[in-house]
């Protein structure tokens, strides 16, 4: 018997070397190699916007002497000129007021009207989160023209305040329907224990509800802050004076003159979007998942 089954189990010795160099050699090609191609493509934007901040304009202006892809004398003089003899400091100031403001504003919005749409049940629900998601999808090249006439008539045209009220027009409908899902995920037998001990429904949402939907509402707001920061047109529509602009649109206004680039300052000025956003990339991403898990 013991013959018989020795006999049938398959001699796999020899199989564990062949078996371990063809893996081997797949993973590099199917894995390894894409995805340093895939690494290579991604970083080099941001890599070329940090040697260019630093290079001289020798440097820039002279590819066949120096070369383009190193730095032979780095130089502060772009980020020194961006700092003390442009407004980029009250330009930073503007972006990230506006950005916190319409952020703060967003989430507000979008957390009440995502638990209405989720647990109070009213008829028509889901189309109303529906439609929501899909006032989203409507480019901003159609709405800032009557979003501009409503700012000029409230007097509120060439404010921060403006592009304040105007973005939660687009970052209401994704974090909405982002938060909906986020709300789907927690027990509804939570809220009707508390309902049940006599806790109001203000009360839920503020003691159980959005204490769990934590990693929802920090996605959101990541999502919020960086396109508030990195919105263009409502900024150029409605903003005219150098000092009030957001850093997208004066480093490309304020830094052109003609058809001359100031290209070593326009790199340094976009740089603090590059690096605030890869801080908490990971965070919004781990977020996202830990929703999936849940």
């Amino acid at each position: 018997m013991t013959d018989t089954v020795a006999q049938a189990t398959p001699d796999t010795k020899a199989a564990p070397d062949t078996m371990a160099w063809d893996s081997g050699l797949q993973r590099l090609m199917m894995i390894y190699l894409p995805l340093g191609c895939f690494v290579l493509i991604l970083l080099f934007p941001f890599y070329w916007m940090a040697i260019t901040s630093f290079k001289p304009n020798a440097e820039l202006m002279n590819y066949k002497a120096h070369n383009p892809f190193w730095i032979s004398s780095p130089t502060l003089a772009h980020i020194k000129h961006l700092l003390f003899d442009t407004a980029y400091p009250r330009w930073l100031w503007t972006t990230m007021l506006v950005a916190i403001g319409s952020t703060t504003l967003s989430l507000i919005a979008s957390t009440l009207a995502a638990y209405a749409i989720e647990r109070l049940r009213f008829r028509g629900s889901p189309y109303v989160g529906l439609g929501i998601y899909l006032a989203y999808l409507v480019p901003p090249s159609i709405l800032f023209i009557p979003l501009a006439t409503v700012v000029v008539q409230f007097g509120l045209f060439d404010s921060p305040m403006a592009l304040i009220l105007v973005y939660p027009t687009f970052l209401v409908p994704f974090c909405t329907w982002l938060l909906i899902g986020y709300f789907k995920s927690i027990p509804y037998e939570l809220e009707e224990c508390a309902l049940v001990d006599g806790a109001t429904r203000l009360q839920i949402l503020r003691r159980i509800t959005l204490p769990l939907a934590v990693p929802g509402l920090i996605s959101a707001g990541i999502f919020s802050f960086t396109l508030s920061w990195n919105e263009f047109i409502y900024a150029l529509a409605f903003i005219q004076s150098g000092a009030n602009k957001t850093v997208p649109v004066a480093i490309l206004t304020e830094l052109v003159t003609g058809d001359v680039y100031q290209w070593g300052a326009l790199m340094a000025g976009s740089l603090p979007v590059a690096i605030f956003y890869s801080l908490f990339v990971d965070y919004y991403v781990s977020s996202l998942t830990g929703a999936v898990k849940e």
